[in-house]
């Protein structure tokens, strides 16, 4: 390795002569490993785009397996200006240093511009609060974001300041806390009394075929798999209300809203996965229907995160409380409770 080029930075050119070692693997696997600061994902989107070139000769497929004696050469452009323009919009910071921000996100905000969300948007608070160190992260048009959440899931992000920054947190994002320490911790309010204290719900996702704003459990889906542990149960004659914390081993798109309705206990107030479930609010006492009736949003809540400092090598943990929303239901299912046993 020592006659190869190391870049450190996005638009520095990256020489590697393969060898005996090398020789056998993927193009942008070998070349994430070269690469200090790209994350592979990254790379494998330069190499689609024809900024590597083997011998001399453009080469744009990822998969690609070399050969020992070629010698790989990429050039990668400097990270272009993010799309999306700084606005003066106040964030709940949990931490902040020079290679990273975590944030309570509050419900109603979307994590990155997109149609129909051009602006007022995460990135766009990230934008101004950060500056410039932000531009370009990751990129071009969601500088920083190594996850999200769903515009009315409230909870704590976390978000790269730097390309190491972002290198580092995609990777274990992309682990799932699987072998690092990533961690991640969501509270959810689900119809019904599970069968059972914990449990896991490992149930392949896809496109629903009848909904393409939905997802669904499909046999040719992508694997997915929550695990859930009861906190809290609730109720009275004729109704039910669980409190369940829910773990994710894989990171898919609605991924607890579809596990939990799949089981039998969708979440509280969902009104696209738990639309047959709307009449139930109708069984309710008016102390509890009341903040369900207020929500407007599904009851779910990020309200853990752990990660490894992708610097200091420090393992961190942030905890977002109740938004005030899901804090009036709990309040009100625990008040419910405690004149009910009198």
């Amino acid at each position: 390795m020592a006659e190869n080029t190391v870049a450190d930075f996005e638009g520095d050119e990256v020489e590697v002569v393969v060898d005996a070692e090398m020789a056998g693997g993927r193009l942008d696997a070998t070349l994430a490993r070269v690469h200090t600061v790209l994350s592979r994902n990254r790379i494998k989107d330069l190499i689609l785009e024809g900024a590597v070139s083997i011998d001399g000769k453009t080469v744009s497929e990822p998969k690609y397996r070399l050969t020992a004696g070629e010698t790989i050469t990429l050039l990668a452009p400097p990270p272009e200006d993010a799309d999306p323009q700084p606005q003066d919009i106040p964030l709940d910071i949990l931490f902040e240093d020079d290679q990273l921000i975590v944030v309570n996100k509050p419900v109603g905000m979307v994590v990155h511009p997109a149609p129909g969300s051009p602006d007022r948007t995460l990135v766009n608070a990230l934008l101004f609060h950060c500056g410039d160190s932000l531009q370009g992260i990751g990129g071009v048009k969601r500088p920083g974001i190594v996850h999200r959440l769903d515009r009315d899931t409230s909870g704590v992000m976390v978000a790269a300041k730097t390309e190491t920054a972002h290198k580092h947190l995609s990777a274990q994002f992309a682990d799932h806390g699987r072998t690092g320490p990533l961690h991640r911790a969501y509270l959810a309010y689900v119809w019904g009394s599970t069968e059972t204290a914990k449990g896991t719900v490992d149930a392949p996702l896809g496109r629903d075929q009848n909904n393409r704003l939905k997802q669904a459990v499909r046999r040719d889906g992508r694997e997915a798999i929550t695990h859930y542990f009861v906190e809290a149960r609730f109720g009275g004659e004729g109704w039910d209300i669980t409190r369940v914390q829910c773990h994710l081993e894989t990171g898919r798109t609605h991924q607890i809203r579809v596990h939990m309705a799949h089981i039998g206990h969708p979440l509280v107030a969902d009104t696209v996965y738990a639309s047959g479930y709307a009449t139930k609010i109708n069984r309710l006492p008016a102390d509890v229907a009341q903040p369900i009736l207020a929500l407007g949003r599904q009851a779910l809540h990020a309200a853990e995160l752990g990660f490894e400092h992708p610097v200091t090598g420090e393992e961190m943990f942030f905890e977002a409380d109740l938004p005030p929303d899901l804090q009036a239901l709990d309040d009100a299912l625990q008040n419910h409770d405690k004149a009910f046993a009198r």
